[in-house]
């Protein structure tokens, strides 16, 4: 064959190869961090870089003469729920506890702001403790009866506390969570505030005991304190709370998952043996994510993405990727392998298998949407928020009334406010994707399911190329 024959013939060959673009997790990073700002209740600060949103909800708390102005709202609506809003920073305080050395020093700081947004709110929220705390801000059949932007909100803004004794335990065990998580993120950059986080979290605690948001509490408690209290109670409740039995579930509203990753890490790294049988757990947890592993194992799409049925796909995807790439990581500074039974996994199997979850939430599925906003070019546009889909006040600032949203959460229109870095609720069992602002369950985003990406997106920002 003539050299110019054979030339042409390899360039013909590299034009049916189909091109990988691989994606920019420094962007994706960036702008899961940027979503929280679109989510911020209260007085701006000058700093907000979401311009399109205003200042909201500034009398919350005033029926119970309290300020509980401040906090994030969690999903498309705005009802403040103090469970899930503690669950969020706790996830963003352990990104920045274990994978802040794979962010940009600006990514960083900003999440540390995003945290302490979350805090601060927390912090009013059991200000009154022990005889009273704060559960919920606004109504959710009024709210969710309307669709108005949260500037322009006329529902009732009722806040909800319970009383002593030991009122809302389970939730004292969540806030517990996200102070003691955040006092450790805090320790360097702001000693003094995290100290106050940690003296609190110690004070929430202490309120009362229930399952696993306790247990989940007494594990950030034990990681920020290094109290043998704490070592105790989980020793002691393991069993009790159910532990052995829960351990492929983890979210806002489940922590059993979390609780055996989080203490598994103080097993590799000191070998304490009364923790062991959390480690054990955990390391089942990682085996059933290999479907030719023994025991139970985790579900996935046709297309491969992590799948369990909830009210937001993505959350459980999200969650669970955090667990098996922090696991991962625990594995490589141990210089371990995972064994489930005679099968044997380097970290980098785990890893694999996260960045396989992360891509597809950026566009490799087969729908080719990009499930976070602002993210490439194809996303879904009509979200399921009310703030990003009605024009914003710095627009046109006569209020939308309740019912008149409503004839916008119908139309066909693309949102006007592009609410960036928001990562929707996700695709169905079968990978199909309904992107209507009418479909919440497949367009609706939350702080939840971004919370624990902002982590993993950082992990594979320095660390691109595992395949």
């Amino acid at each position: 064959m003539k050299p110019s024959i054979l030339i042409l013939t390899v360039f013909v060959l590299l034009l049916l190869v189909p091109t990988v673009i691989p994606h920019n997790y420094s962007d994706a990073l960036h702008k899961s961090i940027l979503f929280f700002e679109g989510q911020r209740s209260g007085r701006l600060p000058r700093q907000q870089r979401m311009l399109w949103r205003g200042d909201s909800a500034l009398k919350d708390g005033e029926n119970l003469n309290t300020d509980l102005v401040g906090g994030y709202y969690d999903a498309g609506d705005n009802v403040k729920f103090h469970f899930p809003m503690a669950f969020t920073a706790t996830m963003l305080a352990w990104s920045s506890i274990d994978f802040s050395c794979y962010m940009s020093d600006n990514d960083f700081r900003h999440n540390l702001v995003n945290i302490k947004w979350a805090t601060d709110y927390l912090l009013k929220t059991v200000s009154q403790l022990p005889h009273r705390i704060f559960v919920q801000v606004g109504e959710a059949q009024p709210d969710h009866n309307c669709w108005e932007r949260p500037e322009d909100m006329d529902t009732p803004r009722t806040a909800f506390a319970l009383d002593a004794p030991g009122p809302a335990s389970d939730l004292a065990g969540e806030i517990a969570a996200a102070l003691a998580a955040a006092s450790i993120a805090f320790k360097q950059s702001r000693p003094t505030y995290s100290k106050l986080l940690l003296s609190k979290a110690i004070q929430t605690f202490h309120n009362n005991g229930y399952k696993d948001e306790l247990l989940w509490g007494a594990a950030w408690l034990r990681r920020a304190t290094g109290s043998d209290n704490y070592l105790e109670y989980l020793v002691n409740n393991r069993e009790t709370f159910g532990v052995d039995y829960n351990y492929l579930d983890f979210g806002w509203d489940s922590k059993f998952g979390g609780v055996d990753v989080l203490i598994a890490k103080e097993v590799f790294e000191k070998n304490v043996s009364a923790l062991t049988p959390f480690k054990d757990i955990a390391e089942k947890m990682m085996c059933a994510v290999f479907p030719e592993t023994a025991g139970l194992h985790m579900s996935y799409t046709p297309g491969g993405l992590l799948y369990k049925p909830v009210g937001s796909q993505l959350q459980s995807t999200a969650a669970m990727s955090f667990l098996i790439l922090t696991y991962a990581d625990y594995l490589s500074k141990s210089s371990q392998q995972l064994s489930c039974g005679n099968l044997k996994f380097q970290p980098d199997s785990l890893r694999r298998i996260v960045k396989r979850q992360v891509d597809y939430i950026l566009g490799d599925n087969p729908m080719h949407v990009s499930y976070m906003v602002g993210y490439g070019d194809q996303y879904p546009r009509q979200v399921h928020h009310r703030g990003s889909s009605i024009p914003s006040v710095k627009v046109q600032s006569t209020a939308f009334g309740c019912t008149q949203g409503w004839n916008i959460f119908h139309s066909d229109n693309p949102n006007p406010n592009i609410l960036v870095g928001a990562v929707v609720g996700g695709p169905n069992v079968d990978d199909t994707f309904i992107g209507k602002r009418t479909n919440a369950t497949d367009t609706e985003p939350t702080t939840y399911i971004n919370a624990p990406l902002v982590g993993v997106f950082a992990y594979f920002n320095s660390n691109p190329n595992i395949t």
